[in-house]
């Protein structure tokens, strides 16, 4: 939530990032991007604050454009903010070298895009594997994990086919099963189930909960779909580069699961 920050409030942010740190996924303070120059600048971001706690799902909700997979990308340290302050599982990405930010990223978070860039050569489970191949697990290992996982979410009968032999939903659950192998401390997904008729989808928030939410880990979602609101504890709803809006709702997630339902869950999706 923007707000114009005098000394006393910053120093009760930092108080509060040092009382918090070991409970703390994200912390972004006064967070605000550009692009272009001159009459060309765009101000994708304005001042954005931001907290996303350890054992939590967060979900960034609002209209296109907003700048909600802008401040993903910030958070996943894909793009450096132009003022602000982000600090991710307490490190702050601003002190990284290049290179320590792509191994900082590599073993501490998962990543599941609109774009799925798949390896066109790799087949399915391959594909899921990658993150373990990159961190030396054994090939045949990491394969056989990417398997069991890619079982989970309906995809059994799949894993050995390329990429362009799979449908658009097909290709999103290989993409969340490689987001999800490593069991990173920190998943960041842009409309993980914007292409899933309701089953798979089910399937796909049952194992993010299984998988990410725990005491050590966090899950950063942005989506439009309301279907999955229910498995939030957290709402942050933006507006113009700000978040505007803040809705905790602890609770929600723990009925959801239990019910086994997603909440307005109609089925209406694109099936894979």
């Amino acid at each position: 939530m923007h707000s114009d920050m005098n000394f006393s409030q910053t120093a009760a942010d930092e108080d509060t990032m040092a009382n918090d740190g070991e409970t703390m996924a994200v912390w972004c303070r006064g967070v605000s991007k550009e692009f272009g120059l001159g009459d060309g600048r765009t101000l994708a971001l304005r001042g954005v604050d931001l907290d996303v706690r350890l054992g939590e799902i967060t979900l960034l909700v609002g209209q296109s454009g907003c700048g909600k997979t802008t401040l993903l990308s910030v958070i996943a340290g894909l793009l450096e903010p132009t003022a602000g302050e982000v600090r991710v599982l307490g490190r702050d990405l601003k002190e990284m070298t290049g290179k320590e930010r792509v191994l900082f990223r590599r073993k501490n978070l998962g990543f599941a895009f609109q774009q799925f860039n798949l390896l066109p050569s790799l087949t399915a489970a391959e594909n899921a594997a990658v993150p373990l191949i990159a961190a030396h697990v054994p090939r045949r290992e990491a394969i056989a994990r990417a398997v069991e996982l890619l079982g989970k979410l309906g995809m059994s009968h799949r894993v050995h086919s390329l990429p362009n032999q799979l449908s658009g939903g097909q290709q999103q659950r290989i993409a969340f099963a490689r987001a999800l192998i490593h069991e990173p401390r920190l998943i960041v997904c842009d409309e993980p189930t914007s292409a899933l008729d309701a089953e798979t989808g089910q399937a796909v928030m049952e194992l993010l909960t299984e998988i990410a939410v725990r005491p050590d880990r966090a899950v950063v979602i942005v989506t439009h779909d309301d279907r999955i609101f229910g498995f939030a504890d957290v709402i942050a709803t933006m507006n113009d580069g700000q978040i505007v809006k803040v809705t905790r709702e602890p609770s929600r997630r723990a009925a959801v699961r239990s019910s086994g339902e997603l909440a307005g869950w109609n089925g209406s999706a694109a099936r894979p």
